[in-house]
């Protein structure tokens, strides 16, 4: 029988109307993460570009095509393909290239190829392509050539300020409570997006977005605290893991208004303006009956627990005494454990802990390597898709659009075949399809697609299975370490991923090939992880070290419980 704060759910409702009002009115808001973490692909867009023209040009001519526009070059035009020859009233001839532009001397035919004298000249401004882009930040402050690290920089910096966001928010919501940083961050994310529309220079851009990354990354981790404190243990795992349904939504929310607008000022306000809805309900959130009462606010949670009775129409006869001796009895019985687990709990915030023995460490370099490609992967397949080849639009929005069946196959994957089982079988089957990427012909860009679109499902699953894989493999006195330690690894894989993105100006799914790799060794290294599914949950290091190898007789009830209460820190 459930016990401690979980039985409320037991009695008022595990996902009742009460509790699904609030999930989706809190997911709602993270639908707005996905938005600003991937908005930059089009924020940031390089589009085609050459030297500044010079004036009263009569004649273009590109390889096998003449033109007297430059607008009707850009279609055949593909950079690092020679340069676009121009020629001026004056008779001068020009060839323009992306950085750098070259004065032909005594020219007298106008002929692409040309083998006489020429004198270089630096760019004194740029041409860009307004087919695709109409204006980004790249096209406004001209982030190209010399100053393209500037434009490159603008989604690591972004990454660095949600890594940041997560260390801060987490630990502040445990101080003051969920409520007030999921309206502070939402509200927060607010202004700071429309502000990002409104920046005067780079540099302030790049602030505006670094500020907006720290509490979209706050949002995130702090919802998904809420939505599981709220809701009882026999639904937990599908609404933890259908919160990233919602960023996947974020996704293909900024394909579609990136096809539909192309300028970016104006994209960005309607990216933020899309979720603005949440911040005319989000006062009415109340606390979580989690934190009330370890905090001791127990007329609160009273208050709290007659409200969700009301809702979920049953009679309010819980009450918060119960819960609170039951708390007090079990942790009165937690203090009469032997000695050795006490001392264990002493240093249980001891990151060596995870490395006691070899084959913990082994555990734990796996665990960090699956929480480090999850990551890597989900941004690479994400950022990259626009440069796969085909309709850039389609591809990001697939992108998105086919994490949401991998969450639903990898929720009933993970209750009946097992954790495990589920999170090798991904990898390998993303680490396949990305490889199997090299052999596909330049050509044949749908395949490439295709498979690409494989390897984000595959690793999708993976990513989403991890944080409660996690808490199995280890016992209570690190699991909240572990899953910390854990974290940090996802956010390290978040950082990296725009610089593995940009290797595709070497090759085009190098990428692709390098999380393909590195999925699939991951892969094998987790086959030799415990299976953890049926197996009730550990509390002492010697207890977790042995999953796998013999059966552990420890009282389900109180597993249970551990496991809630990690998951509600």
């Amino acid at each position: 029988m459930t016990t401690g704060v979980e039985r409320l759910f037991d009695q008022l409702g595990h996902f009742k109307r009460f509790q699904a009002c609030l999930y989706f009115a809190a997911i709602f808001q993270a639908i707005s993460c996905g938005i600003h973490y991937l908005a930059s692909v089009f924020l940031v867009q390089t589009p085609k570009f050459l030297c500044d023209a010079p004036s009263n040009i009569t004649d273009i001519l590109y390889r096998n095509h003449s033109s007297t526009s430059l607008a009707d070059i850009w279609t055949h035009y593909k950079p690092g393909d020679g340069p676009v020859v121009v020629r001026t009233a004056g008779g001068d001839q020009w060839e323009l290239s992306p950085c750098l532009k070259v004065l032909r001397l005594d020219a007298i035919n106008f002929k692409y190829e040309f083998f006489g004298n020429k004198t270089v000249e630096s760019c004194g401004g740029f041409v860009y392509d307004h087919s695709e882009v109409e204006q980004s930040i790249v096209t406004d402050y001209d982030l190209v050539c010399e100053k393209e690290w500037l434009a490159k920089l603008a989604q690591p910096t972004f990454m660095l300020g949600v890594l940041i966001g997560a260390l801060v928010f987490g630990d502040v919501a445990d101080r003051i409570g969920r409520r007030p940083i999921l309206m502070a961050t939402s509200l927060c994310q607010f202004i700071f997006g429309v502000t990002v529309a409104f920046t005067g220079n780079y540099y302030l851009f790049v602030l505006m977005r670094f500020l907006l990354a720290m509490v979209s990354s706050g949002y995130l981790v702090v919802v998904f605290v809420y939505v599981t404190e709220f809701t009882g243990i026999k639904v937990r795992t599908w609404t933890s893991m259908h919160v990233h349904a919602a960023f996947a939504v974020g996704i293909m929310v900024v394909a579609l208004v990136g096809y539909l607008v192309r300028v970016w000022w104006i994209y960005q306000i309607i990216l933020t303006l899309s979720t603005s809805p949440f911040l005319l309900y989000c006062w009415k959130f109340p606390e979580t009956p989690f934190y009330l009462m370890a905090k001791g606010r127990y007329k609160e949670a009273q208050e709290l627990l007659d409200t969700m009775a009301y809702f979920n129409s049953l009679p309010p006869t819980l009450k918060v005494s119960e819960l609170k001796d039951e708390c007090d009895g079990e942790l009165l019985n937690d203090n009469k454990q032997e000695d050795g687990r006490a001392m264990q709990v002493k240093k249980r915030l001891s990151i060596l802990d995870m490395f006691g023995s070899l084959k913990m460490a082994g555990r734990s370099a796996t665990c960090w390597a699956i929480w480090f490609i999850g990551s890597l992967g989900y941004y690479v397949f994400s950022l990259g898709s626009v440069n796969l080849g085909g309709n850039q639009y389609i591809n990001l929005f697939l992108a998105g659009a086919v994490e949401v069946p991998s969450y639903l196959i990898g929720c009933i994957a993970m209750d009946r075949v097992g954790r495990k089982k589920t999170c090798a079988p991904a990898l390998l089957l993303g680490g396949v399809a990305c490889m199997l990427i090299i052999v596909v012909p330049q050509d044949i860009e749908i395949l490439a697609i295709v498979l690409s679109m494989t390897g984000k499902f595959a690793i999708a699953i993976a990513f989403g299975l991890i944080y409660l894989y996690t808490c199995e493999l280890y016992p209570t006195i690190i699991r909240s370490l572990a899953v910390g330690s854990g974290s940090m690894m996802c956010r390290v894989g978040s950082v990296v991923a725009p610089f593995c993105v940009y290797l595709a100006d070497i090759w085009i799914y190098l990428p692709q090939l390098i999380v393909g790799i590195l999925a699939f060794i991951i892969g094998i290294l987790t086959m030799f992880l415990p299976e953890t599914l049926g197996q009730p949950l550990t509390s002492t290091l010697e207890e977790a070290e042995a999953l796998g190898s013999k059966p552990n007789t420890k009282n389900a009830a109180v597993d249970a419980l551990e496991m809630n209460q990690t998951i509600k820190a």
